[in-house]
């Protein structure tokens, strides 16, 4: 990529590149959209298919079966566009995403659902590793750290909006969430006129080199792919368990899951514009500690929540890492990531993430029907907590980063 494609402490410094930004910001909206809009409508959907064997674990799988679709696809993906460009798998995923996304307006199958959600996660895998590589294309150190921060805003935006309104539209019906998806249709022309397509790095001749990955940058990649598999287990037991724990709790309006979890996502975007002082001050596995450490404090607050008010309380806290921890994990894959091979490392961030997603409530199912929601969230929570303090300890160690 040459030094003009860059953008080094501004975001932004033309009409065109604003543009540009823009676009790729409310596309990045989509992402929050791929399980989480429709999750107010999972007790209407079990309700609706209660005939239906093993329904209460198959009703959640309708939220979170597009995550092992994303998982299994983002790979791929990332080898697409590293060969091919990015733009092409980005108009397709667009219009994809819009098509099986809006697909449970009309199905009327529990299977038909889950097929529709299966390419949805197709749809979404392309759509998160392009961006992704876009960033590490498009911007470099403060500028992309700004950037990022920016980026985890507006999918907190896009959260509060498309969540919030996933539980009001789920009152009306449990399908009427599906309609949000049909926004990625309204972005289709924006793509098309105002996202450029990067030049290439390509691994041959004088540049080999910057297309292959070191030992300790293969390790610190696989260990930084755990840990977002471990942190999206966790963060994914609010949109499949709170609803039913809510209930349980005698607070069954859907509109009340939809709120809660939106109040988490607005402190999300609060804690997402500060990101890149963050960065800079607290550096990588700071803000790895801080967003861990807010998590399981936020579970530890879920299991003993008695009242609406204190659940509140709960996301909110847990905005904190939404906010801060995700961007994170995309500034230390492009950190670590040569030129020649952004789409591939973006490809397999965004794989261990979604299958973490969708091992989610694999992992939490047998823990609730042991222990009870609040048990399986403490439990969860204290092991979110020990990753937070471990990353306190890494960042100061000496060889620790700065």
């Amino acid at each position: 990529m040459k030094p003009e494609h860059y953008a080094s402490a501004e975001v932004a410094r033309s009409p065109e590149e604003y543009r540009r930004n823009a676009t790729l910001l409310f596309i990045s909206t989509l992402t929050i959209m791929s399980g989480a809009t429709i999750s107010a409508s999972l007790p209407g959907i079990a309700a609706r298919f209660s005939d239906v064997e093993n329904v209460a674990l198959l009703s959640r799988l309708v939220l979170t079966l597009p995550a092992v679709f994303i998982a299994m696809f983002s790979p791929a993906a990332g080898f697409l566009v590293d060969r091919f460009g990015r733009k092409p798998l980005l108009l397709a995923s667009l219009a994809l995403f819009a098509v099986a996304g809006a697909s449970g307006l009309v199905l009327d199958t529990l299977p038909g659902l889950l097929v529709g959600r299966a390419v949805l996660g197709i749809a979404v895998g392309g759509i998160m590793t392009v961006t992704t590589a876009l960033v590490g294309d498009f911007f470099q150190g403060a500028a992309r750290d700004r950037y990022m921060g920016l980026q985890q805003a507006f999918v907190g935006i896009g959260g509060t909006i498309f969540l919030t309104g996933g539980g009001f539209l789920a009152e009306v019906h449990w399908r009427g969430p599906f309609l949000i998806y049909m926004v990625a249709i309204l972005l289709l022309p924006a793509a098309i006129a105002f996202l450029p397509e990067p030049q290439r790095v390509r691994a041959t001749g004088p540049v080999v080199e910057e297309g292959r990955l070191d030992g300790r940058s293969k390790m610190l990649l696989g260990v930084l792919f755990l840990a977002g598999a471990v942190n999206m287990i966790a963060f994914y037991m609010i949109p499949t368990q709170l609803p039913f724990y809510l209930e349980h709790l005698g607070f069954a309006a859907p509109s009340l899951a939809g709120t809660a979890i939106g109040a988490g996502q607005l402190v999300g975007v609060m804690s997402a514009l500060v990101f890149a002082p963050l960065r800079r001050k607290l550096g990588i596995m700071g803000v790895f500690g801080l967003g861990f450490v807010s998590a399981g404090l936020s579970y530890l607050l879920l299991s003993g929540a008695q009242s609406y008010v204190s659940i509140l309380v709960a996301m909110a806290v847990s905005g904190v890492c939404m906010g801060t921890i995700m961007p994170n994990f995309a500034a230390a894959a492009m950190l670590l990531a040569p030129p020649a091979l952004r789409g591939r490392v973006s490809g397999l961030l965004v794989s261990s993430i979604f299958a973490g997603q969708f091992l989610s409530p694999i992992v939490s199912q047998p823990l609730i029907a042991s222990w009870g929601y609040g048990g399986a969230y403490a439990m969860v929570g204290a092991v979110v907590l020990v990753f937070g303090v471990v990353a306190f300890i890494v960042r100061l160690l000496p060889s620790g980063d700065g």
